[in-house]
C-alpha cells in the first residue's frame, strides 16, 4: 500500500511565514480530499519565540487553530511537523518540549506527529518519540541529509530507530543530491534493521524528485512526499499533481484532478511568480556538489549576487563543504580572497600626484561619453575602467580593473582583446584563472578581505568586500592620487541592497584617515559630493 502525505502548508511556509488565506487552505483541503491524499500536513508547530517577525498560524499549528480552518468532514487525517533542533534547545528536555507542545492525543484534531532531525542528531531526539507515543500519537521520523552518510551508518541508525516506537521512518534528499540507485541503496541500508514503515521526501535540484519517487515506490516504500506545485524552499520538491497523476496510472488509484488544478491556477502559479522557488541550473549545480539549497535560494533573492558571485560560491563550497546553510559562510564564499595579501605592482608608480577618473558600470558613462571624452582629452587624468565596459574610446582608458575570479575567467578573451594593462591580485588568483589572463598585461595588486576594514600598503589593500568598486578605491589610495572623479556610479532602487552595500562602503572609505576626495561627475544616487562633467 503507498500513501500520499502533501506538505504544502508546511514547507510552501518559509516563503509566506506560513500565513496562508483562509480561502486557500479550504480550497486546498477540498483538493487534498479529491486526490485523494491520505495524509496532510497541514504545518509546523513551532515553539513560541521572541525574535520580533510575525509568522503565520500554520508556522504553530495549535489545535485550536486547527479546528478553526474548514476541515473537510471525511475523516481527513492531520500531522505536523516538529524541527527536532526545537526540541533538543528546550531548557527541560526534549521530554518537556514535547509536553510544551501536544497534549494528549484524543482531545486534537491531529493524528501524527513528525519530527524532522539531521542524522547526526537523532539519537539525541528519539527520546521524543516514546513521548509523542505514550500521548497517543501515531509518529515519524525524517532523517534529513541522509545523502551524506555511508550504509553502514544508515543501518545503524535505523538500528537505533527500531527501539523506539516509530510508525513510519522518513529519509529525506535534502540536498536533492540523490539519483535512482542511490534510493535502492538507501532503502537496502535501512532495511537490514527497519521492518516498519518507510516514507520518502524528495527535493528538486536536479529534477530527479519525482523519479526518484516513483524508484523508492518501487523498493517498497509506503510513503511519499509532495507539495502542491512542488512548493518549497528552493528548487521545490516533488509536485503532489505528478504523483496523483502516476498513482493514478500505476497502482490504479482513481483521482478526481480538477480542484486542485484550478486551486493552482487560482493561487499557487501566482506565488510561484511571486517567489520563484523551482529548479534551476545553480540548484542543479549544488545538487550535483551535495551543497545546501538554502545558500541558492539566499543568493538568487539577494540582488547583490550577480551569476558570476553564485558560480564563484558554489565552486568554492564544493571544494571547501557547503553540506550545511552558514551566513559566515555564505558571506567568506562570496568575497573569495584569504589570507595575507600580496602583490607585485606599486600603483604610485603610475597615479602619483595625478586626479584619477573611475569609470563605472552605470549608464552614467554611456549617457555622458561626449562630455566625459571632452573631459579626459582635456585634463589627461588617470583613466581606469570597471571590468570590461567599453563605452568611452578605448584610447582614453589607462588600465582595467576586475578581481572577480570567475568574472576574471568568464572575461579572459575580452581582456585579451582590450589593449589596456589589467589591475587585478594576479598572484592571489585560483591558477585556473590566472593562466586564462594575458600574462604580459597584468599589474598585480594584491587583495585581503576584513570586515569594516580599509587599509592600503604600496603593493596590496585591505577592503572590507571584494567589490570591484572598492578595488579601485583602493588603488588610487595606495598610488597616492590627488582626488577621485567617478562615472557611471548610478546606483540602484532605494530598496535594492547594493545600494545599501555601495554606500556602506563608500562612508567606510570616506571615513578612513588616508581617504581621498571622491566626487562623482555624472548623476549618483549615493550620497556623494556631485559636480557636473560640464563644469571640468
Amino acid at each position: 500500500m503507498v500513501h500520499l502525505l502533501d506538505c504544502t502548508l508546511r514547507d510552501g511556509g518559509y516563503y509566506n511565514a506560513w500565513d496562508f488565506k483562509q480561502e486557500l487552505i479550504s480550497g486546498y483541503l477540498k483538493a487534498m480530499v479529491a486526490l485523494p491524499v491520505d495524509m496532510v500536513e497541514i504545518g509546523f508547530r513551532m515553539m513560541p519565540d521572541d525574535s520580533g517577525k510575525f509568522k503565520g498560524g500554520c508556522a504553530y499549528c495549535s489545535d485550536d487553530y486547527i479546528r478553526s480552518l474548514n476541515i473537510p468532514d471525511n475523516g481527513m487525517r492531520l500531522a505536523v511537523m516538529v524541527n527536532g533542533s526545537d526540541l533538543l534547545k528546550y531548557p527541560d528536555g526534549v521530554t518537556a518540549a514535547v509536553d510544551c507542545l501536544f497534549g494528549p492525543a484524543p482531545g486534537s484534531p491531529l493524528e501524527m506527529v513528525r519530527i524532522a532531525c539531521h542524522v547526526n542528531k537523532m539519537e539525541e531526539t528519539l527520546p521524543a518519540i516514546s513521548r509523542l507515543n505514550e500521548l497517543g500519537y501515531k509518529t515519524t521520523i525524517n532523517l534529513m541529509q541522509i545523502a551524506g552518510i555511508s550504509r553502514a551508518e544508515a543501518s545503524r541508525l535505523a538500528k537505533e530507530c527500531s527501539a523506539y516506537p516509530i510508525d513510519i521512518l522518513y529519509f529525506a534528499d535534502s540536498l536533492g543530491s540523490m539519483v535512482q540507485d542511490d534510493i535502492n541503496d538507501t532503502v537496502d541500508a535501512l532495511r537490514v534493521h527497519w521492518r516498519g514503515e518507510l516514507g520518502f521526501h524528495a527535493h528538486n535540484n536536479m529534477e530527479w524528485a519525482l523519479a526518484n519517487c516513483i524508484r523508492a515506490i518501487e523498493q517498497g516504500v509506503g510513503w511519499i512526499d509532495g507539495t502542491v506545485l512542488g512548493m518549497g524552499r528552493g528548487p521545490g520538491n516533488a509536485r503532489t499533481e505528478y504523483l496523483a497523476i502516476e498513482m493514478e496510472a500505476k497502482l490504479g488509484r482513481k483521482a478526481n484532478h480538477t480542484p486542485l488544478l484550478d486551486l493552482i491556477a487560482k493561487f499557487f502559479e501566482p506565488m510561484q511568480q511571486k517567489y520563484g522557488w523551482g529548479p534551476n541550473p545553480y540548484y542543479y549545480m549544488a545538487g550535483k556538489h551535495g551543497i545546501h539549497p538554502t545558500y541558492i535560494q539566499e543568493m538568487i533573492g539577494d540582488t547583490r549576487y550577480g551569476s558570476e558571485d553564485i558560480l564563484a560560491v558554489i565552486n568554492h563550497l564544493a571544494a571547501n563543504g557547503g553540506r550545511h546553510y552558514s551566513v559566515d559562510a555564505l558571506e567568506a564564499a562570496r568575497n573569495f580572497y584569504s589570507g595575507a595579501p600580496r602583490g607585485a605592482w606599486r600603483p604610485a608608480d603610475m597615479i602619483r600626484g595625478r586626479e584619477v577618473l573611475v569609470l563605472g558600470a552605470g549608464p552614467g558613462v554611456a549617457n555622458y561619453k561626449q562630455a566625459l571624452e571632452n573631459y579626459i582629452r582635456k585634463a589627461e587624468p588617470f583613466v581606469m575602467a570597471l571590468n570590461t565596459q567599453s563605452n568611452i574610446d578605448s584610447a582614453l582608458v589607462d588600465v582595467r580593473l576586475a578581481c572577480h575570479p570567475v568574472r576574471l575567467l568568464a572575461d579572459n578573451e575580452e581582456h585579451a582583446r582590450l589593449p589596456h594593462p589589467l589591475i587585478t591580485p594576479a598572484s592571489m588568483l585560483p591558477e585556473e584563472v590566472r593562466k586564462a589572463l594575458p600574462e604580459e598585461k597584468l599589474l598585480d595588486f594584491g587583495l585581503g578581505v576584513q570586515a569594516e576594514t580599509f587599509a592600503f600598503a604600496d603593493t596590496h589593500c585591505i577592503l572590507p568586500n571584494s567589490l570591484v568598486a572598492a578595488y579601485a578605491l583602493a588603488v588610487a589610495t595606495s598610488g597616492r592620487a590627488e582626488r577621485v572623479f567617478l562615472a557611471g556610479f548610478d546606483g540602484y532602487g532605494a530598496e535594492d541592497p547594493r545600494t545599501a552595500e555601495m554606500q556602506n562602503v563608500l562612508a567606510a572609505y570616506e571615513s578612513h584617515e588616508r581617504a581621498l576626495d571622491l566626487i562623482s561627475i555624472t548623476p549618483t544616487k549615493y550620497t556623494l559630493p556631485v559636480r557636473s562633467v560640464y563644469t571640468l
